[in-house]
Protein backbone atom coordinates (compact mmCIF):
# COMPACT_ATOMS: atom_id res chain seq x y z
CA UNK A 1 0.00 0.00 0.00
CA UNK A 2 1.53 3.29 -1.08
CA UNK A 3 4.91 1.65 -1.62
CA UNK A 4 5.12 0.69 2.06
CA UNK A 5 6.45 -2.85 2.51
CA UNK A 6 5.21 -4.62 5.65
CA UNK A 7 3.57 -7.68 7.12
CA UNK A 8 3.84 -6.43 10.70
CA UNK A 9 0.45 -6.36 12.47
CA UNK A 10 1.03 -2.94 14.03
CA UNK A 11 2.04 -1.45 10.68
CA UNK A 12 -0.93 -3.04 8.91
CA UNK A 13 -3.26 -1.38 11.44
CA UNK A 14 -1.50 1.93 10.80
CA UNK A 15 -1.96 1.52 7.05
CA UNK A 16 -5.66 0.89 7.59
CA UNK A 17 -5.79 4.19 9.46
CA UNK A 18 -3.92 5.84 6.58
CA UNK A 19 -6.53 4.53 4.11
CA UNK A 20 -9.35 5.94 6.21
CA UNK A 21 -7.71 9.29 6.85
CA UNK A 22 -6.60 9.73 3.22
CA UNK A 23 -10.18 10.23 2.08
CA UNK A 24 -10.65 13.22 4.41
CA UNK A 25 -9.38 16.81 4.31
CA UNK A 26 -7.97 16.78 7.86
CA UNK A 27 -4.52 18.02 8.81
CA UNK A 28 -2.27 15.10 9.81
CA UNK A 29 0.83 14.87 12.00
CA UNK A 30 3.07 11.85 11.37
CA UNK A 31 5.39 11.04 14.26
CA UNK A 32 8.36 8.71 14.40
CA UNK A 33 12.11 8.42 14.59
CA UNK A 34 14.33 9.39 11.69
CA UNK A 35 14.19 6.81 8.90
CA UNK A 36 10.88 5.19 9.85
CA UNK A 37 9.11 6.12 6.61
CA UNK A 38 7.19 9.28 7.48
CA UNK A 39 7.39 10.78 3.99
CA UNK A 40 6.23 7.51 2.42
CA UNK A 41 3.14 7.64 4.63
CA UNK A 42 2.59 11.30 3.74
CA UNK A 43 2.74 10.47 0.04
CA UNK A 44 0.31 7.59 0.55
CA UNK A 45 -2.11 9.95 2.31
CA UNK A 46 -1.89 12.24 -0.73
CA UNK A 47 -2.02 9.56 -3.42
CA UNK A 48 -5.13 7.89 -1.98
CA UNK A 49 -6.95 11.16 -1.33
CA UNK A 50 -9.34 13.22 -3.50
CA UNK A 51 -6.31 15.52 -4.01
CA UNK A 52 -4.24 12.83 -5.72
CA UNK A 53 -4.30 14.65 -9.06
CA UNK A 54 -3.07 17.83 -7.40
CA UNK A 55 0.53 18.65 -6.47
CA UNK A 56 2.45 17.14 -3.56
CA UNK A 57 4.89 19.83 -2.40
CA UNK A 58 7.51 18.92 0.22
CA UNK A 59 9.37 21.36 2.46
CA UNK A 60 12.02 20.43 5.03
CA UNK A 61 11.53 23.01 7.78
CA UNK A 62 14.99 22.35 9.23
CA UNK A 63 16.93 22.63 5.97
CA UNK A 64 16.63 26.38 5.32
CA UNK A 65 17.50 29.55 7.28
CA UNK A 66 14.46 31.39 8.69
CA UNK A 67 14.28 34.21 6.14
CA UNK A 68 14.69 31.87 3.19
CA UNK A 69 12.14 29.42 4.61
CA UNK A 70 9.61 32.23 5.03
CA UNK A 71 9.96 33.31 1.41
CA UNK A 72 9.85 29.68 0.26
CA UNK A 73 6.62 28.99 2.13
CA UNK A 74 4.74 32.22 1.53
CA UNK A 75 6.34 33.69 -1.59
CA UNK A 76 7.16 37.32 -2.25
CA UNK A 77 6.43 40.25 -4.52
CA UNK A 78 8.97 42.02 -6.65
CA UNK A 79 10.93 44.50 -4.53
CA UNK A 80 9.92 42.88 -1.22
CA UNK A 81 13.61 42.75 -0.25
CA UNK A 82 17.02 43.15 -1.82
CA UNK A 83 17.34 40.61 -4.62
CA UNK A 84 13.60 40.13 -5.12
CA UNK A 85 13.70 41.09 -8.78
CA UNK A 86 10.45 39.32 -9.68
CA UNK A 87 7.39 37.80 -8.02
CA UNK A 88 7.80 34.29 -6.64
CA UNK A 89 4.98 31.97 -5.61
CA UNK A 90 5.43 30.25 -2.26
CA UNK A 91 5.01 26.57 -1.53
CA UNK A 92 1.47 27.10 -0.25
CA UNK A 93 0.41 28.57 -3.58
CA UNK A 94 2.30 25.90 -5.51
CA UNK A 95 0.46 23.24 -3.50
CA UNK A 96 -2.98 24.75 -4.27
CA UNK A 97 -5.46 21.94 -4.85
CA UNK A 98 -3.04 19.40 -3.41
CA UNK A 99 -0.94 18.65 -0.34
CA UNK A 100 1.82 20.58 1.42
CA UNK A 101 4.20 18.30 3.31
CA UNK A 102 6.01 20.05 6.17
CA UNK A 103 8.87 17.85 7.34
CA UNK A 104 10.22 18.52 10.85
CA UNK A 105 7.55 21.09 11.70
CA UNK A 106 8.90 21.59 15.23
CA UNK A 107 11.91 23.35 13.67
CA UNK A 108 9.73 26.32 12.65
CA UNK A 109 10.50 29.56 14.48
CA UNK A 110 7.73 31.25 16.55
CA UNK A 111 7.23 33.82 13.77
CA UNK A 112 6.70 31.15 11.11
CA UNK A 113 4.49 29.14 13.46
CA UNK A 114 2.22 32.17 13.79
CA UNK A 115 2.06 32.62 10.01
CA UNK A 116 1.34 28.91 9.49
CA UNK A 117 -1.46 29.04 12.06
CA UNK A 118 -3.06 31.94 10.18
CA UNK A 119 -2.95 30.01 6.90
CA UNK A 120 -4.57 26.97 8.52
CA UNK A 121 -7.31 29.10 10.07
CA UNK A 122 -7.95 31.62 7.28
CA UNK A 123 -6.96 29.49 4.27
CA UNK A 124 -5.03 32.37 2.74
CA UNK A 125 -1.39 33.46 2.56
CA UNK A 126 0.32 36.82 2.58
CA UNK A 127 3.28 37.07 0.24
CA UNK A 128 6.24 39.05 1.55
CA UNK A 129 5.71 42.59 0.30
CA UNK A 130 2.16 41.78 -0.79
CA UNK A 131 -0.90 43.95 -0.22
CA UNK A 132 -3.71 41.41 -0.52
CA UNK A 133 -4.03 37.89 0.96
CA UNK A 134 -4.09 35.03 -1.56
CA UNK A 135 -6.72 32.27 -1.05
CA UNK A 136 -5.23 28.76 -0.98
CA UNK A 137 -6.81 25.31 -0.91
CA UNK A 138 -4.14 23.10 0.64
CA UNK A 139 -4.09 20.08 2.89
CA UNK A 140 -1.17 20.16 5.33
CA UNK A 141 0.61 16.98 6.40
CA UNK A 142 3.43 17.49 8.90
CA UNK A 143 6.05 15.29 10.54
CA UNK A 144 8.23 15.41 13.62
CA UNK A 145 10.76 13.11 15.25
CA UNK A 146 10.65 15.15 18.46
CA UNK A 147 8.39 14.95 21.52
CA UNK A 148 6.05 17.70 20.32
CA UNK A 149 4.20 17.83 23.66
CA UNK A 150 7.52 18.59 25.35
CA UNK A 151 8.13 21.32 22.75
CA UNK A 152 4.76 22.85 23.68
CA UNK A 153 5.49 22.61 27.41
CA UNK A 154 8.87 24.28 26.91
CA UNK A 155 7.33 27.10 24.88
CA UNK A 156 9.12 26.12 21.66
CA UNK A 157 5.91 25.21 19.84
CA UNK A 158 2.60 27.08 19.98
CA UNK A 159 -0.16 25.20 21.73
CA UNK A 160 -2.82 26.60 19.36
CA UNK A 161 -0.81 25.40 16.36
CA UNK A 162 -0.30 22.04 18.09
CA UNK A 163 -4.06 21.50 18.21
CA UNK A 164 -4.37 22.53 14.56
CA UNK A 165 -1.76 20.09 13.25
CA UNK A 166 -2.72 17.14 15.47
CA UNK A 167 -6.30 16.74 14.24
CA UNK A 168 -5.13 13.24 13.27
CA UNK A 169 -1.84 11.80 14.56
CA UNK A 170 -0.15 8.75 13.05
CA UNK A 171 2.78 7.30 14.99
CA UNK A 172 5.23 5.04 13.17
CA UNK A 173 7.14 2.41 15.16
CA UNK A 174 10.93 2.11 14.93
CA UNK A 175 12.29 -0.86 13.01
CA UNK A 176 13.41 -2.55 16.25
CA UNK A 177 9.71 -2.86 17.16
CA UNK A 178 8.75 -4.47 13.83
CA UNK A 179 11.58 -6.97 13.42
CA UNK A 180 9.32 -9.39 11.56
CA UNK A 181 9.53 -6.92 8.67
CA UNK A 182 13.33 -7.02 8.45
CA UNK A 183 13.64 -10.08 6.13
CA UNK A 184 10.84 -8.74 3.91
CA UNK A 185 12.37 -5.27 3.69
CA UNK A 186 15.88 -6.62 3.19
CA UNK A 187 14.79 -8.76 0.22
CA UNK A 188 12.75 -5.86 -1.16
CA UNK A 189 15.83 -3.61 -1.14
CA UNK A 190 17.95 -6.48 -2.48
CA UNK A 191 15.79 -6.68 -5.62
CA UNK A 192 15.88 -2.91 -6.10
CA UNK A 193 19.64 -2.53 -5.77
CA UNK A 194 20.53 -5.71 -7.63
CA UNK A 195 18.65 -4.33 -10.63
CA UNK A 196 20.01 -0.80 -10.13
CA UNK A 197 23.64 -1.93 -9.93
CA UNK A 198 23.40 -4.62 -12.61
CA UNK A 199 24.04 -7.50 -10.20
CA UNK A 200 22.50 -11.00 -10.24
CA UNK A 201 22.09 -11.50 -6.51
CA UNK A 202 19.10 -13.65 -5.67
CA UNK A 203 18.92 -13.81 -1.87
CA UNK A 204 20.52 -13.41 1.55
CA UNK A 205 21.88 -16.34 3.53
CA UNK A 206 20.31 -17.45 6.80
CA UNK A 207 23.34 -16.06 8.63
CA UNK A 208 22.93 -12.68 6.92
CA UNK A 209 19.24 -12.54 7.86
CA UNK A 210 20.06 -13.47 11.45
CA UNK A 211 22.69 -10.73 11.65
CA UNK A 212 20.11 -8.23 10.43
CA UNK A 213 17.58 -9.51 12.98
CA UNK A 214 20.07 -9.21 15.86
CA UNK A 215 20.90 -5.57 15.18
CA UNK A 216 19.05 -2.68 16.90
CA UNK A 217 18.77 -0.32 13.85
CA UNK A 218 19.06 3.20 15.30
CA UNK A 219 18.71 4.59 11.75
CA UNK A 220 15.63 2.44 11.11
CA UNK A 221 14.48 1.53 7.57
CA UNK A 222 16.78 4.05 5.89
CA UNK A 223 19.82 2.49 7.59
CA UNK A 224 18.68 -1.01 6.58
CA UNK A 225 18.26 0.17 2.99
CA UNK A 226 21.78 1.62 2.97
CA UNK A 227 23.30 -1.52 4.47
CA UNK A 228 21.63 -3.73 1.84
CA UNK A 229 22.80 -1.46 -0.98
CA UNK A 230 26.34 -1.64 0.38
CA UNK A 231 26.13 -5.45 0.57
CA UNK A 232 24.82 -5.68 -3.01
CA UNK A 233 27.71 -3.56 -4.28
CA UNK A 234 30.39 -5.53 -2.40
CA UNK A 235 29.07 -9.10 -2.79
CA UNK A 236 30.49 -10.94 -5.84
CA UNK A 237 28.20 -13.98 -5.47
CA UNK A 238 24.52 -14.79 -5.93
CA UNK A 239 23.89 -15.03 -2.19
CA UNK A 240 24.76 -12.28 0.29
CA UNK A 241 26.37 -13.83 3.37
CA UNK A 242 26.82 -12.33 6.82
CA UNK A 243 30.34 -11.13 6.02
CA UNK A 244 28.83 -8.43 3.79
CA UNK A 245 26.36 -7.23 6.44
CA UNK A 246 28.13 -4.51 8.43
CA UNK A 247 25.64 -2.20 10.15
CA UNK A 248 28.26 -1.16 12.72
CA UNK A 249 30.87 -0.27 10.08
CA UNK A 250 30.36 3.47 10.38
CA UNK A 251 30.15 3.32 14.17
CA UNK A 252 33.54 1.77 14.84
CA UNK A 253 35.51 4.99 14.59
CA UNK A 254 37.01 6.32 17.79
CA UNK A 255 34.82 8.44 20.01
CA UNK A 256 37.68 10.92 20.28
CA UNK A 257 38.52 13.69 17.82
CA UNK A 258 42.12 14.86 17.65
CA UNK A 259 42.42 18.56 16.80
CA UNK A 260 46.02 19.82 16.50
CA UNK A 261 46.97 23.01 18.36
CA UNK A 262 46.71 25.99 16.04
CA UNK A 263 43.81 24.59 13.99
CA UNK A 264 41.61 27.53 12.93
CA UNK A 265 38.33 27.63 14.85
CA UNK A 266 36.27 27.18 11.66
CA UNK A 267 38.24 24.04 10.71
CA UNK A 268 37.98 22.65 14.25
CA UNK A 269 34.22 23.14 14.20
CA UNK A 270 34.02 21.45 10.80
CA UNK A 271 36.00 18.43 12.05
CA UNK A 272 33.79 18.09 15.11
CA UNK A 273 30.57 18.25 13.11
CA UNK A 274 31.70 15.82 10.39
CA UNK A 275 33.20 13.31 12.83
CA UNK A 276 30.12 13.42 15.06
CA UNK A 277 27.91 12.84 12.03
CA UNK A 278 30.05 9.87 11.03
CA UNK A 279 29.82 8.41 14.53
CA UNK A 280 26.03 8.82 14.43
CA UNK A 281 25.67 7.04 11.10
CA UNK A 282 24.91 10.38 9.39
CA UNK A 283 21.68 10.75 11.36
CA UNK A 284 21.55 14.52 11.77
CA UNK A 285 19.07 14.61 14.64
CA UNK A 286 21.29 12.32 16.75
CA UNK A 287 24.42 14.32 15.94
CA UNK A 288 22.59 17.57 16.73
CA UNK A 289 21.51 16.19 20.09
CA UNK A 290 25.10 15.28 20.98
CA UNK A 291 26.41 18.67 19.86
CA UNK A 292 23.60 20.60 21.59
CA UNK A 293 22.61 22.33 18.35
CA UNK A 294 19.64 21.98 16.00
CA UNK A 295 19.46 19.72 12.93
CA UNK A 296 18.91 22.88 10.89
CA UNK A 297 22.30 24.22 12.06
CA UNK A 298 23.99 21.01 10.92
CA UNK A 299 22.32 21.19 7.50
CA UNK A 300 23.35 24.82 7.09
CA UNK A 301 26.95 23.96 8.00
CA UNK A 302 27.01 21.04 5.54
CA UNK A 303 25.60 23.28 2.83
CA UNK A 304 28.38 25.82 3.51
CA UNK A 305 31.06 23.11 3.38
CA UNK A 306 29.70 21.86 0.05
CA UNK A 307 29.70 25.39 -1.37
CA UNK A 308 33.30 26.08 -0.40
CA UNK A 309 34.34 22.77 -1.98
CA UNK A 310 32.53 23.65 -5.20
CA UNK A 311 30.06 20.81 -5.05
CA UNK A 312 26.27 20.60 -4.86
CA UNK A 313 24.73 20.01 -1.45
CA UNK A 314 22.51 16.93 -1.49
CA UNK A 315 20.47 16.19 1.59
CA UNK A 316 18.82 12.77 1.97
CA UNK A 317 15.07 13.00 2.36
CA UNK A 318 13.36 11.20 5.18
CA UNK A 319 12.42 7.71 4.16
Amino acid sequence: FGGIVTRNKQMLKILETVRNVAATQSTVLIRGETGTGKELVARALHNYSPRADGPFVAVNCAALPDMLLESELFGYERGAFTGAVSRKLGKFELAHGGTLFLDEITELTPKLQAKLLRVLEQKEVDRLGGREPIPVDVRVIATTNEDIEACVAEGRFRDDLYYRVTVVTIELPPLRERKDDIPLLARHFLKIYSRQHGKEIVDLSEGAIQKLMDYHWPGNVRQLRNIIEQAVILCPDEIITEMYINPERRRRSSNQIVIPIGTPLYEAEKMIILKTLEACGNVKTKAAELLKITPRTIRNKLKAYAKEEGRRFEDEEEE
